[in-house]
């Protein structure tokens, strides 16, 4: 059965099982009563609701997914949310990494 977002049940468990933390900033999940910000949400790597695979979805804090918003992931990497945070290409899990790798 698939979530509000489409995620099929296999996929969804994968990737949390994969992210246990927020695949762009590396904090730990809150629940959203402790703080929305840093609350698990998911994400599209690249902002394309189509592509549900496990190189495209992820879990970040909510924090993250805001501040990137539709921006792609490279210019997104390059604002001051992640000059602030020390958020890099270099700091950012491997699924992440691996969509830089493949120019996304």
């Amino acid at each position: 059965m698939a979530n509000n977002w489409n995620i099929p049940g296999w996929l969804e468990k994968e990737v949390r099982e994969r992210d246990k933390v927020c695949v762009y900033c590396g904090k730990g999940f809150t629940s959203a009563k402790v703080s929305t910000k840093s609350a698990a949400s998911w994400e599209h790597i690249i902002n394309d609701a189509s592509i549900i695979t496990r190189e495209n979805i992820a879990l970040c804090c909510r924090g993250c997914n805001a501040s990137k918003g539709q921006k792609q992931l490279s210019a997104w990497l390059q604002t001051k949310y992640c000059r602030d945070r020390g958020i890099t290409q270099e700091t950012v899990a491997p699924v992440v990494k691996r969509a830089i790798e493949r120019g996304l």
